[in-house]
């Protein structure tokens, strides 16, 4: 049975042309860590807000272990709240604030102090009770504001942002130890994201959004390796995206015939093909291109790549090694690996523009396309 529950849930803003969420149905399994993503508007706040009690549905239902939560407060509904900004109360310290939840609910000094300290050892701040708020670093205080969600033993908790004022190294290095805490506690996880590679690192379902719909829901590896549409493949980082017709095996695209998975769907198609797909070779061999730019990205070179006759489709991008990647205005060609293809739904009346500089993608620690 499902820990949390929507049914058809719908909130509409005024007269805003959009709902901010359109019949959404969603399930969460009990110690299951779901991560929601979309872009700005795609409604994930608003979902989490109607969990949490704080944004009423205009239809639809939401349920926590069967029971329906219309009209239950916020207090009442057993779900723990952690914020982007943290929300630490700045006149207390530590362990008031970490408290906070328990003496609300009449937990006696004793309890208190006992959980405050079983916690602060499990967030790796053992001994940090008495210090103030205002001494505490981001990444302290993060762990603090997670304590405190986590001190009243909630049967569902919910982070909006939990890692977003933190610079990148550090959430890199929290979001590991969060998942391994989780997994400990075996606490049921609802996240609101917009970095994906914290939710592919966090998550065990990701689950993207658009429109106040839910584009596709999928264990980060089906996500990553088999975007449901070209919204989703654009909103992970992809853009080697082209229309195709497809046939036994083969695809017929403006960047010539590019080998599809067995199996794959007939007709008139879009097209992915990841970077990894992109095989640089002689520029006697497959589709010739112009290197237009390099963008340098850690281990790997991101390689744009524009095709040398005007009917021969969009730029590319490809991935490169540090000492493989060819310098800017070289000429090679290109040919395209089978495993690294994905035949989408529909086709784009308007192509990608030409003129595109090389995007700066987040990294996705853990998943191997």
């Amino acid at each position: 049975m499902s820990l949390l529950t929507l049914s058809d849930v719908t909130v509409r803003f005024g007269n805003a042309a959009h709902a901010a969420l359109d019949a959404v149905d969603l399930e969460i399994a009990e110690h299951e860590i779901v991560c929601v993503l979309g872009p700005s508007g795609s409604g994930k706040s608003t979902l989490l807000r109607v969990v949490a009690g704080l944004q009423a549905p205009d239809g639809g239902r939401v349920s926590l272990d069967g029971a329906d939560q219309t009209g239950v407060p916020v207090h009442r509904r057993g779900v723990g709240l952690m914020f982007q900004d943290h929300q630490l109360f700045p006149q207390r310290d530590v362990a008031g604030n970490i408290a906070f939840g328990l003496r609300m609910r009449g937990a006696s000094r004793d309890e208190q102090a006992r959980r405050v300290e079983e916690l602060l050892e499990l967030v790796g701040l053992p001994g940090a009770g008495r210090r103030a708020v205002a001494e505490l670093s981001g990444g302290e205080q993060q762990r603090v504001a997670l304590a405190r969600a986590l001190a009243p033993r909630p049967r569902l908790l919910m982070l909006d942002e939990p890692l977003g004022q933190l610079d990148r190294s550090l959430r890199e290095r929290l979001v590991v130890e969060l998942r391994g805490l989780f997994g400990r506690l075996g606490t049921t996880v609802l996240a609101v994201t917009h970095d994906q590679g914290e939710a592919f690192a966090l998550a065990d379902r990701v689950v993207v959004m658009r429109d106040g719909c839910i584009a596709q829901s999928g264990t980060p590896l089906e996500v990553w390796q088999r975007p449901a549409s070209a919204f989703v493949a654009r909103f992970l980082g992809f853009d080697n995206i082209v229309n195709a017709t497809v046939g036994d095996g083969t695809a017929d695209t403006a960047w010539g015939r590019i080998p599809v998975p067995d199996g794959s769907a007939r007709g008139e198609r879009l097209l992915l093909v990841r970077p990894a797909g992109v095989r640089l070779v002689d520029a006697a061999q497959g589709l010739r291109c112009t290197v237009e730019a390099r963008t340098f990205r850690g281990s790997r070179v991101a390689v744009l790549l524009r095709p040398e006759r005007r009917g021969d489709g969009p730029v590319l991008e490809a991935e490169c090694g540090l000492h493989a990647a060819p310098e800017e205005g070289a000429t090679v060609g290109v040919v395209f690996t089978r495993e690294d293809v994905v035949v989408l739904e529909g086709r784009e009346e308007h192509p990608v523009p030409q003129e595109r500089s090389v995007p700066g993608k987040c990294s996705v620690p853990g998943i191997h396309a």
